[in-house]
Parts: structure tokens; C-alpha cells; sequence
């Protein structure tokens, strides 16, 4: 070894690919291969006529060439998976009524009450109706007149327990869990008088709810807590 080649290897980043030992080499000569905008980086293929062992190497001028061509496969693959994700359709969120019981529920009755509450059962329940000031389990999905969901215990993954009559939700979901049956689900039309009087603001996935403005509840009343455990 001279010394005119110990700067071409101390400025040389080597990285065996393959070899060919005790076979004859498919390449004749040298050849350089450009890889794609990245400077001064080859590959090398040496071949010999005595079918000694031969290497493929990459030639790297500096780390910082390495290290972009290692970057700029990381983005490629990052920019594929984001683009794959772009065409995925919306995740569709639970709800307590399906399109098969959107359907059925035109054919259901109306009622309305005193206080301008209406309501349609989606499916009527066979336990008992919770008293005034008793606990309650229901579980709920609140929409706009849209359909635009802005409240939903099935995404909490549990029911909301609160005190039923108690004036501890809005006005016509009191009035519309007090008439119903353990098991019953119901859709109540709620007026924006017995709904939100100061509104809700707008949240990322999540429509505003102006003040005293309609809106729709799909209800489940769950179980009666206390109120099983005193009939057993």
C-alpha cells in the first residue's frame, strides 16, 4: 500500500453486499452506477480473470451522503403509508340505532308531552321504571338535528350514572328516562327550551350546540342501581 491510497480509504465508507467466490464473475470490467441524487456514491464491481473472490461496495464520500440516502428512504416509506391512510374511509362511531332501525322507526308513533318533549320507542322495556331521585344507568348518543353526534357514552365505553329528576341533566332527558323501562331504548326529540340554555361549544369532531337550540337523544336506560339489589 502507497501512501497516495490512504486518503482515497480514509474518506471511503465500505459496505460488503455480495461476493463471488469460486465462481466466474458476471461483470468484465468496472462499472459505476449513479444512484439517485446523491453525490459521489457508486457501487463498485471488481472482477477478475482468476476467479478470485470479488465485492460489491458502496463508496461513500462522506456520512453526511449516507445518512441522506438513509432519510430519504424513511420519507419514501412514511409518504407511501400516509397516502395509503388518506383513502381509508371515516371510522364509523357506535350508535344505538342502526340503519335498519332508522328505517323501522318511521313507521313508529310520536308522542308528545305537556312540556313539548317528543319521543318515538325504539324498543320498549320489560324492568321497571326508575323513581324520582334514584340512580340510573343509560347509555347515550347526543346528536344536532342533523345527525351530527356531539356526545356519546358508547365512545366513553360506559353508561352514564347520574340521578334521575334531579336536575342533573339537561331538562328533557329527566323527563324522558323518568317514562321508560329498564331495557327500553328511546329517541327523544328534546326542544331547546328543556335543552342546553347556554349551549356547547364546538370541539375537533364535535359540532357546536347553539343556545336553547334542539336537540336529539338516542337513550338506553342500562339498570337502576339499588333498585335490582332491593327486588332481589
Amino acid at each position: 500500500m502507497t501512501p497516495l491510497d490512504m486518503p482515497a480509504m480514509a474518506s471511503s465508507l465500505i459496505l460488503p453486499l455480495g461476493s463471488t467466490c469460486g465462481k466466474s464473475p458476471s461483470f468484465t470490467s468496472q462499472r459505476s452506477i449513479l444512484v439517485d441524487k446523491l453525490r459521489r456514491l457508486v457501487v463498485k464491481v471488481k472482477s477478475s480473470e482468476t476467479r478470485e473472490c470479488t465485492s460489491v461496495v458502496f463508496n461513500v464520500n462522506s456520512r453526511r451522503d449516507f445518512l441522506g440516502l438513509a432519510l430519504g428512504v424513511t420519507g419514501l416509506l412514511i409518504g407511501s403509508l400516509d397516502a395509503s391512510g388518506a383513502g381509508l374511509p371515516p371510522e364509523e362511531k357506535p350508535k344505538l340505532c342502526d340503519d335498519t332501525c332508522e328505517k323501522e322507526l318511521e313507521n313508529v308513533p310520536m308522542v308528545t308531552t305537556g312540556s313539548g318533549l317528543q319521543y318515538k320507542d325504539i324498543k320498549v322495556g320489560q324492568g321497571p321504571s326508575p323513581p324520582i331521585g334514584f340512580q340510573v344507568a343509560a347509555n347515550y348518543i347526543a346528536m344536532v338535528p342533523s345527525g351530527q353526534i356531539f356526545d356519546s357514552s358508547l365512545e366513553k365505553g360506559q353508561p352514564y350514572i347520574f340521578r334521575v329528576g334531579s336536575g342533573q341533566v339537561i331538562q328533557g332527558l329527566d323527563e324522558g328516562i323518568l317514562s321508560m323501562k329498564v331495557g327500553g331504548k328511546r329517541r327523544l326529540y328534546i326542544p331547546g327550551p328543556l335543552a342546553f340554555p347556554k349551549g356547547l361549544s364546538s370541539a375537533p369532531g364535535r359540532p357546536r350546540v347553539a343556545p336553547s337550540s334542539p336537540v336529539v337523544f338516542d337513550v338506553s336506560l342500562e339498570y337502576i342501581p339499588g333498585l335490582e339489589v332491593d327486588e332481589e
